[in-house]
């Protein structure tokens, strides 16, 4: 393949989890992609390690105090370095990449997921609280601006990958899995005790300690049901959760007729971020196969929300809609935040979240002005009950 045919990628988050196992991917097709743009809030020694192997043409370090050390570190490559406010969404804008993997964890990943979607960019999308948040607008712009939005969460690529080929058949349901996480029939008495080092043991899966604690609670669940009905056009109830311990089956379409389509898989982030960027193409790779005859049996399970109520107040933000679904993320993200900081016990993450959702004025029709209003007003009040 030629040089000029290499697909431009641009990682929005390249030292989280997902931006280092994309870097990976992209590592082993040197002829396929190149790195483009780099960005990251703080890890400024991983962002300069990856500069300096992959040279793209810019990098973000969010944190300023940081900026002349990453300058001062990529003079000799003739790489712009960026800092700042605007700066992620300054790089968005421009013109010399052709997909974005947007991977930056929580809220802050919305604004230059925007920006890319308005330029006409591809989006490879590991960030689900952009949809979280405000999946109306960010669909409705995708449509407008013709941009494809690829899922990169295992489950929502299991769903789009069910789908290909199926455009004109009705959708009965989607069924998400969930492995349960480490704490899987445990019961509230239990979980009182629990302390930041037990909820970020995983039993399947490697990724970054937000994501794992919501994993834990089940939050994560329930923030992905409200991304596939955007993501897929759903309504609330043709969406459902199944536990899966074992994360073989990463995600089921059920069609009209009954008939149901599953895409299976061992647990590695490193397939769904691949099919999004060769997508509609699938690519040889050495990643290990799963043995059926050493997997010796397949459980699914009903969720416990009634132990795990941070999934039924998801569940309950999905029903409501408007601006609910932004709250709920907003107050989990302080919740969380506090938690991993030893701030508040694993069960006082749901008190914050359900206290927030009764106290932060709810609005049916917003516009993306409200949503960040909303936004703030969530994380000053779920910040207040944390004492930040």
């Amino acid at each position: 393949m030629a040089e000029s045919h290499k697909k431009r990628i641009a990682i929005f988050g390249s030292t989280g989890s997902i931006g280092t196992q994309a870097l990976k991917v992209i590592e082993a097709y040197p002829d396929l992609f190149e790195v483009e743009i780099l960005t990251a809030q703080t890890n400024d020694k991983l962002l300069i390690e990856q500069a300096l192997k992959f040279s793209p043409n810019a990098v973000v370090i969010g944190d300023e105090k940081k900026y002349e050390g990453v300058k001062s570190a990529l003079l000799s490559k003739d790489i712009k370095v960026f800092t700042g406010n605007t700066a992620l969404e300054e790089v968005a804008d421009f013109d010399t990449y052709d997909m974005m993997i947007a991977a930056i964890v929580g809220f802050a990943g919305l604004k230059p997921t925007l920006k890319a979607v308005e330029k006409g960019k591809a989006i490879a999308l590991a960030n689900k609280e952009t949809l979280v948040v405000a999946g109306d607008i960010v669909m409705q712009l995708a449509v407008e601006n013709r941009v494809p939005i690829i899922p990169v969460d295992s489950e929502h690529s299991a769903i789009f990958q069910c789908l290909v080929g199926e455009t004109r058949n009705k959708i009965e349901k989607i069924i998400l899995t969930a492995s349960g996480g480490p704490f899987l029939g445990k019961k509230p008495n239990f979980l009182v005790n629990v302390k930041r080092h037990h909820a970020l043991q995983h039993p399947n899966w490697n990724m970054g300690a937000k994501i794992t604690v919501d994993s834990a609670t089940l939050m994560n669940k329930g923030l992905e049901m409200i991304e596939a009905k955007w993501l897929f056009n759903l309504t609330p109830d043709q969406i459902e959760v199944v536990i899966h311990p074992q994360s073989i089956v990463h995600s089921m379409v059920q069609f009209e007729d009954g008939s149901i389509k599953a895409q299976m898989g061992l647990p590695d982030m490193k397939l769904p971020i691949q099919y999004a960027l060769t997508f509609p193409h699938r690519i040889k790779n050495d990643s290990p196969r799963a043995e059926f005859r050493k997997i010796p049996n397949l459980t699914f399970e009903q969720p416990d929300i009634k132990t795990f109520r941070n999934l039924s107040l998801a569940m309950q933000a999905l029903e409501k809609g408007g601006n609910l679904p932004c709250i709920l993320n907003a107050a989990n993200e302080i919740a969380v935040w506090a938690f991993l900081n030893n701030r508040i016990g694993f069960l006082d993450i749901t008190a914050v979240v359900e206290k927030a959702m009764q106290t932060i004025t709810y609005i049916e029709k917003p516009n993306l002005a409200d949503y960040f209003e909303s936004d703030g007003e969530a994380r000053n009040f779920a910040a207040s009950l944390v004492k930040m």
